[in-house]
């Protein structure tokens, strides 16, 4: 071998070590990422959502791609918050792009209408965040995978939070409690709310009103006028942000009080952006639900080495966004990303020989993680193809967080909250009732 190959060999050797993984032999395991990078869902938590699967695709390369072989090599398209440009974006990255496997995308509004179109061509679609039950309820659907929980699981754990803090209201009996459910008129408010209403109805506690509303509207007065004659103890809100901004702006101007606002995931979800967009009182003492946000995770609970994992992320994650607290949908975006590149893709091929997409299909409906081995938090298994929800995450669930003072803390369920919830809302919200 002549020195200068020795050399080059030395090289490709060294940044192999170093996990550069740049050597010019190195194959390639092309994706297709699709989220909406434009448009009304971008603030709302696909812009996140994207900037964390992206954090992961860097990592994993810079460890040396897939199983030590194959660099990843992302091909990004954006939905721009349209369904029908979500499907046309899908169908060339299956196509034209040949990518066996597309990970995206934020809103169910465009998860519903993707879903079979993976199916129809027998490519993989790893939803991020779509939680909607609509977008594999009843389908059985064989390559479409969904990491994320089910909408139904906001609508149920808000009032579960309520149900299990009625002392905090001020009642004896759950079945005092007042509460207004309102949403988005699309599947994931859909979804979300009629899991609410269904639970309200269990506990037999007052549902004193129950309205949705267009996620384009321009004008929510109408609604905070009723929400102020129905005077409910805690308000439920599925909604995405230009709306949620709305409804907070009007809310604080035309009065309206009440004891709990209850976010489920998607605008509500940002709470520094929202900050940054309203006057920051409006935002104090709100709660959300949604998959944990890292920052708020207890790694001690965790499996070994997820800690470590999670504080590389953050560490990348501030540094390139410049955002301090990363919302639950760049958690998201990276932890499903993640163990689709370093748990599904490195099972495929070692147990199919290859990564194309019937080998990722296999290695998704077999992967078995518990609980506390991902840096999401939850484990990871698959509803089976037989199931209602065939290809859903059954180990997954969203938690309870509340923003107080610039601090983020899960306050729901008892086995990982960190901080006792406020409730009723202190005076220094426009919202009190105090």
């Amino acid at each position: 071998m002549r020195r200068i190959e020795v050399v080059l060999a030395v090289i490709c050797i060294t940044l192999f070590a170093a996990g550069g993984s740049l050597c010019a032999d190195q194959k390639e395991f092309r994706i297709g990422v699709l989220n909406s990078l434009t448009g009304t869902f971008a603030a709302a938590g696909a812009l996140a959502t994207h900037r964390g699967t992206m954090v992961a695709i860097d990592m994993i390369n810079e460890r040396g791609g897939v199983a030590g072989q194959y660099k990843v090599v992302p091909v990004v398209a954006d939905a721009q918050s349209n369904p029908d440009v979500a499907v046309k974006e899908a169908e060339r990255l299956w196509t034209v792009e040949n990518v066996p496997v597309v990970v995206g995308v934020f809103s169910s509004v465009l998860g519903v209408p993707l879903a079979p179109v993976a199916e129809k061509h027998k490519k993989v679609f790893l939803v991020s965040i779509a939680n909607s039950d609509k977008v594999l309820q009843g389908r059985h659907l064989k390559y479409v995978f969904r990491m994320h929980p089910m909408g139904s699981q906001w609508g149920q754990g808000s009032v579960e939070a309520i149900r299990e803090n009625c002392a905090k209201f001020g009642y004896a009996d759950p079945k005092d409690i007042r509460v207004a459910v309102i949403r988005e008129d699309g599947p994931f408010g859909a979804t979300s709310s009629a899991a609410s209403l269904a639970l309200l109805k269990k506990y037999g506690m007052q549902v004193v009103l129950d309205e949705a509303y267009s996620v384009k509207s321009q004008d929510l007065s109408p609604l905070i006028v009723r929400l102020k004659a129905a005077n409910p103890d805690a308000i439920l809100h599925t909604g995405y942000f230009p709306d949620v901004v709305l409804f907070l702006r009007q809310a604080k101007e035309l009065g309206l009080k009440t004891k709990a606002i209850f976010g489920h995931g998607a605008g509500h979800a940002n709470f520094l952006l929202l900050r940054k967009t309203v006057d920051p009182s409006m935002v104090l003492y709100l709660f959300n639900l949604n998959p944990a946000p890292a920052q708020t995770l207890d790694v001690q609970k965790l499996a070994p080495g997820q800690g470590d994992l999670i504080k590389e992320f953050l560490e990348r994650y501030r540094k390139d966004y410049s955002e301090p607290n990363p919302p639950s949908q760049a958690t998201g975006g990276f932890s499903y990303t993640w163990i689709l590149l370093n748990e599904v893709a490195p099972l495929a091929l070692k147990k199919y020989g290859d990564l194309g997409p019937e080998s990722i299909r296999k290695a998704f409906a077999e992967i078995d993680i518990p609980d506390g081995a991902t840096p999401c938090g939850f484990g990871v298994k698959f509803a089976p193809p037989e199931d209602e929800f065939a290809g859903q995450n059954i180990r997954s669930y969203p938690v309870v967080t509340q923003f107080t003072k610039g601090k983020l803390a899960i306050v729901w369920p008892k086995s990982v909250k960190i901080a006792e919830p406020i409730i009723p809302m202190p005076e220094d919200s426009p919202y009190s009732t105090k």
